[in-house]
């Protein structure tokens, strides 16, 4: 293995992937890979939205690691991936189009390569570009490469995220009988997403359908740049991380897209590794957090562990510690978190979860195996509550002084 690519996906929820139990035939290309991969069916992200997402998957950290205020700007005691990778030499390229990960924030760091949209390429009603454009710029970069270094390269895809404007061949995949035009999707998200509106019931069904759709365009985009990699003779000579940074809401909860809310729909993401070298696909029911990816691509590439990682390398699997995941995020409504928003965090071990909101000190604690849908709060009956809360209380408040 020469290479390492990171592919994360905006917005995806894992139960909705085929391989993960999601229902019909959406994914087929991902389905397809799984004889070649390892599958963690217990992936769970720090954060459950793009801000408190990142710091894992990018520098295996959590988002309030340097204090309570909004970090407008990637702080310097956060070591990118990037950054480990060029003092060892091995090239690195971030293509992305979320704006949150853009230069301005200083996510482009120890890149060789970084690519944001944010200048020139995106518009106000679809603040992204697609994924067959981005697969594009990638196709160009690795074409440039002469072959002889090993590199990074990471790639986010926005397409499932809102506002939910899917073509029409991908909306006929989901359900033929949506007529519905761009404007009037698009209306959709100013008058019913962005108002968090799910009283209408038949309405927030509709929008999950789009949602799916732009489920099924990315696996073609997924599809197409396996293709990009298989014609350049790189496919065999690359382990592919493939994950997402949160999910999104319908109504699970009482709201839409993906605001400061610590439940699965937002939390469960997939994670999957594949590995040409495999014969015969893994799953591993091991419960694991997006803040082991920088400790796996380190491991990777042969390097040593980094002090400055919080996570651990997911490889060798059996060699992974049993430990419980730990996520942190503010009380966000709505597209962008305010300045005062109170923090909140989650602790799930096994089947046991328990939440703590900052903003009224509220608890809630949830058996996953009985519960599911987290609907039942057990806080005040379970026998675990306050071993769990003792196992949650160091990381809150650390920095309240």
């Amino acid at each position: 293995m020469k290479n390492v690519i990171l592919l994360t996906i905006d917005t995806l929820r894992r139960d909705v992937i085929g391989c993960y139990g999601g229902k019909g035939g959406l994914t087929p290309f991902i389905d397809s890979i799984q004889d070649r991969c390892i599958r963690f069916n217990n992936a769970l992200s720090t954060g459950p939205y793009t801000q408190a997402a990142f710091p894992g998957i990018l520098t295996s950290s959590y988002y309030l690691e340097y204090g309570p205020k909004i970090p407008r700007n990637l702080p310097k005691e956060r070591v990118l991936i990037s950054e480990v990778l060029k003092k060892h030499g091995i090239l690195s390229a971030g293509f992305h189009s979320n704006a949150y990960l853009c230069s301005f924030f200083g996510w482009n760091r120890g890149w060789d390569t970084y690519y944001d949209s944010m200048d020139v390429e995106v518009t106000d009603e679809v603040p992204y570009i697609k994924a067959s454009v981005l697969n594009a710029k990638v196709a160009a970069w690795l074409s440039k490469q002469k072959g002889d270094k090993p590199f990074l390269l990471w790639l986010h895809y926005m397409d499932v995220h809102e506002p939910y404007v899917p073509e029409r061949k991908y909306v006929d995949a989901v359900d033929p009988s949506i007529d519905l035009t761009d404007d009037k999707m698009f209306a959709l998200f100013k008058d019913v997403v962005l108002k968090r509106d799910v009283s209408d019931k038949n309405t927030v069904e509709l929008l999950k359908k789009l949602y799916l759709a732009h489920l099924r365009e990315v696996d073609e985009a997924t599809k197409e740049f396996f293709g990009i990699l298989e014609k350049m003779g790189l496919l065999e000579d690359s382990v592919i991380i493939i994950t997402a940074d949160h999910g999104d809401e319908f109504g699970e909860h009482g709201g839409l897209s993906h605001d400061g809310k610590m439940y699965s729909e937002l939390l469960n993401v997939p994670l999957i590794i594949f590995d040409p070298s495999l014969t015969k696909g893994q799953v591993s029911e091991t419960l694991v957090s997006n803040i082991d990816v920088p400790p796996t691509i380190t491991h990777l590439f042969g390097l040593e562990p980094v002090k400055d990682f919080a996570g651990h390398s997911l490889l060798p699997i059996e060699k992974y510690p049993v430990k419980g995941i730990y996520g942190e995020a503010k009380e966000k409504r709505g597209a962008h978190e305010k300045e005062d928003a109170k923090a909140l965090y989650y602790y799930r071990e096994d089947n046991l979860k328990i939440i703590y909101h900052e903003e009224n000190d509220y608890w809630e604690v949830y058996d996953l195996k009985e519960d599911p849908g987290e609907l039942k709060n057990i806080v005040d009956t379970s026998p675990k509550t306050e071993e769990l809360k003792k196992k949650l209380q160091p990381r809150i408040g650390r920095w309240a002084s």
